[in-house]
């Protein structure tokens, strides 16, 4: 087993991330290396994670005072209602601060995990073990914790980074196509904000991704993609400039979410690659996208066979659902919506001066359908 490590430089902390397949045996090992006076454990976990991975990772703790916390996961189940409920058990079992959560799941358990272990006296060890493809390339990097709100998605939440993070390709064996596909969209997003060089390597190995499953070619894909998210913390910890980069596509993936309830109709991986086709589109519309590379990132998508349409999953009376979301975004310093817009594939144009009138963007939204 090759065990590859990126060391991530954030302001606040510096902490590894540990990439291979079947790493997740050599997790008793990082722990005493990393946290080492961590008695107590308790793991929030995905109740669908195969039981020989969820197995295999409680026998290596054995040693610890260990408890699980199982849930059936949806975005419905970040909020401070599930939060209070894991905190409180957390405080019961009388855990300090040297004890440790670990999030054993994708995106939706490790920001539930993070922003518990964030306010629990506040601040006690965290451990993420993502075990999605979108989870290992995104959410499990930058410290970004949150539940979610009436109001939308990820609008109650903290900034606290892992002491590290675990990442088993092995995980993504049992995954379903669907979730491989949104975890590629965070992938492709990576390529167009920062790596045009990234995007090419993409465009000739993306059904080796998708459809053949190849880890070593998974494997190269994750490591790139933390590197350039991690390149983007070190510089941007808290999202006052740069990382603000990191939401292309995703003011409007929030609100299409949003307002389909965050329901299983249209996932946050599907959610962003049609945010991002979208971006694309408004930017050519807007003069700062050229129709040449417009048509390189469409044949992206028709060649792996990733949403393109808005019109097959939204009718116009949903529009203004879909607006009033986006008008929630945390990026909003106005009654304008922000948009991350690119001018070319690899290159983001300034994150804080794309903001349009809300008209405008009900106007375009309503050409796409």
């Amino acid at each position: 087993m090759i065990n590859n490590k990126i060391l991530v430089k954030s302001k606040s902390k510096k902490y590894p991330i540990y990439i291979g397949n079947g790493n997740i045996g050599i997790i008793k090992k990082l722990i005493e290396k990393n946290i080492p006076d961590v008695k107590k454990i308790c793991i929030i976990s995905d109740k669908n994670i195969p039981l020989k991975f969820k197995r295999k990772l409680t026998v290596c703790l054995k040693k610890f005072d260990t408890k699980i916390f199982s849930l059936n996961v949806n975005e419905k189940i970040k909020s401070f209602k599930i939060a209070n409920r894991i905190a409180e058990k957390i405080l019961r079992d009388n855990f300090n601060r040297s004890d440790c959560v670990i999030a054993l799941g994708g995106g939706i358990v490790g920001d539930l995990a993070a922003f518990v272990a964030s306010i629990v006296k506040r601040g006690i060890k965290f451990v993420n073990i993502p075990t999605t493809l979108l989870s290992q390339v995104d959410s499990s990097i930058g410290g970004k914790t949150g539940v979610n709100s009436s109001q939308g998605k990820n609008l109650i939440g903290t900034f606290y980074q892992p002491d590290f993070v675990l990442t088993d390709v092995s995980a993504l064996d049992t995954l379903p196509q669907r979730e491989i596909i949104c975890g590629y969209g965070e992938i492709l997003k990576h390529s167009f904000i920062l790596d045009k060089n990234f995007f090419i390597w993409l465009s000739k190995n993306g059904k080796k991704i998708i459809i053949k499953r190849d880890r070593n070619i998974i494997k190269k894909t994750i490591i790139q993609s933390c590197k350039i998210k991690s390149k983007i913390i070190e510089k941007d910890e808290k999202e006052k400039n740069l990382r603000k980069v990191l939401n292309f596509g995703h003011t409007f993936a929030h609100g299409f979410e949003a307002s389909k309830n965050f329901s299983k109709k249209l996932n946050h991986g599907e959610a962003v690659l049609l945010g991002m086709i979208m971006a694309s589109k408004f930017s050519n519309e807007k003069k700062i996208l050229s129709s040449s590379e417009l048509i390189k990132i469409k044949d992206h998508y028709n060649h792996l066979g990733l949403p393109l349409n808005l019109r097959n999953i939204f009718k116009k009376k949903e529009i203004s659902k879909i607006i009033y979301f986006m008008q929630k975004d945390k990026k909003n310093l106005n009654e304008k919506i922000n948009l991350i817009l690119i001018k070319n594939i690899g290159k983001i144009n300034n994150p804080n001066g794309n903001a349009y009138e809300v008209k405008e963007i009900k106007k375009f939204l309503y050409s796409q359908i």
